[in-house]
């Protein structure tokens, strides 16, 4: 029996899932640090490309700049969910959108700084 009322303390022990359709703070934090890495990837992409003359004539730093601001404030938020989650993946706690959101801020400050660092060498 001991082993039962054990299991039984194990299992209602564990955090709740939360509701599919309830914004948890966790999954709103998760998906403003999701748009922020992910603009950060997309305007160091376009500032990649002005960079290299693919697209545009005008100058892309200022894409290079938001990128290198925009990546690591996305990556930044998306660590600081995945540190306050409760429970695991499909809980509904946002671990899941913390964890892209955090590579894709990695992702947008690296192209931005590879773009900055084109925009140094080509003048």
């Amino acid at each position: 029996m001991p082993v039962r009322s054990a299991l039984a303390a194990h299992v209602l022990a564990r955090p709740a899932a939360a509701d599919a359709f309830a914004m948890s703070a966790g999954r709103l934090g998760s998906i403003v640090a999701g748009l922020l890495g992910l603009a950060g990837v997309a305007v160091a992409g376009l500032a990649l490309a002005r960079a290299t003359g693919r697209i545009g004539t005008g100058p892309g730093r200022g894409g290079a700049r938001a990128a290198l601001v925009a990546g690591p404030v996305g990556a930044a938020i998306g660590v600081l969910v995945v540190a306050t989650a409760e429970g695991g993946l499909g809980t509904g706690n946002g671990l899941g959108g913390g964890i892209v959101a955090a590579m894709l801020g990695l992702a947008g400050t690296l192209l931005g700084a590879l773009a900055l660092a084109r925009f140094r060498r080509t003048g």
